[in-house]
């Protein structure tokens, strides 16, 4: 405590890749390297594991909550402990100008060093890895989740469901252009009932889908547009009717297509 503004400074310095990106990091998740870093160390050198473990757990989640890298922490830990030790060497009254003194935090200072580059290097490729199996899987659900039924030789079902992000949209766009040419599409009836929201960049997209609808020489209809859908697109000015055609419902408009007579 008497020592904060070293601390500090020593810290940002031995954790170079962090110390760039703290003010990113506060904005993004409302996290405080330093203060955060300042409570840690507090409860490690006054042997207070409970509130360490419990504080590790919310440090976790928030940075989960907010996608940064473990890579990041890592090093940033890393910092903090080599921070601890010099000064500890430096300040301590404990410590003396004997040999056996100046041994022993050359000796620590060795072993810690190893230890950390096999842990960074270790978690580092171990992130790595993973992540390129989530965005792998990632990409698997999203074109799995775009389930084009063909309900006749030319006309097909697209039921959308759940919530819509700009990465969904240019997904579902890349499978329906695509799906069009595959099954020879005329008629693509994308049923929107299951969509409660869309913010207005994905509005702007999904307009870019049915133009693409459009190009491709197929026909698009719009099925179960809810209100507040509906008055957004309202809003942006898009006019929906000139690329495609809207309908109350799925079952309305597949009545109209396949006239079903008892």
């Amino acid at each position: 405590m008497n020592n904060r503004e070293e601390f500090q400074s020593m810290l940002l310095s031995e954790a170079g890749n962090v110390a760039t990106k703290i003010t990113a990091i506060l904005e993004a998740g409302n996290i405080d390297l330093l203060k955060n870093a300042e409570t840690i160390a507090l409860f490690v050198v006054g042997n207070k594991r409970d509130e360490l473990i419990d504080f590790a757990k919310v440090e976790g989640i928030s940075w989960a909550k907010h996608s940064l890298t473990l890579a990041f922490k890592l090093e940033w830990i890393h910092a903090l402990r080599r921070t601890l030790w010099h000064l500890l060497r430096k300040y301590s009254p404990l410590n003396s100008s004997s040999k056996f003194a100046t041994d022993f935090y050359e000796l620590e200072q060795t072993i810690n060093d190893g230890i950390d580059e096999f842990l960074n290097s270790f978690f580092i490729s171990y992130s790595n890895y993973k992540d390129e199996l989530i965005r792998d899987q990632r990409k698997l659900v999203e074109h799995l989740s775009v389930p084009i039924i063909p309900v006749s030789s030319t006309i097909a079902v697209l039921p959308m469901i759940g919530m819509f992000d700009s990465y969904r949209m240019d997904i579902i766009e890349e499978k329906v252009l695509s799906e069009i040419s595959r099954l020879r599409i005329k008629t693509l009836i994308i049923d929107l009932s299951g969509i409660p929201e869309m913010d207005e960049y994905t509005v702007a997209i999904f307009q870019k889908v049915l133009i693409g609808v459009k190009l491709m020489g197929s026909k698009s209809i719009l099925t179960g547009l809810r209100p507040q859908l509906a008055k957004k697109m309202v809003h942006l000015g898009m006019n929906i009717e000139e690329n495609t055609e809207v309908k109350g419902t799925l079952q309305q408009a597949l009545n109209e297509y396949f006239e079903v007579k008892s």
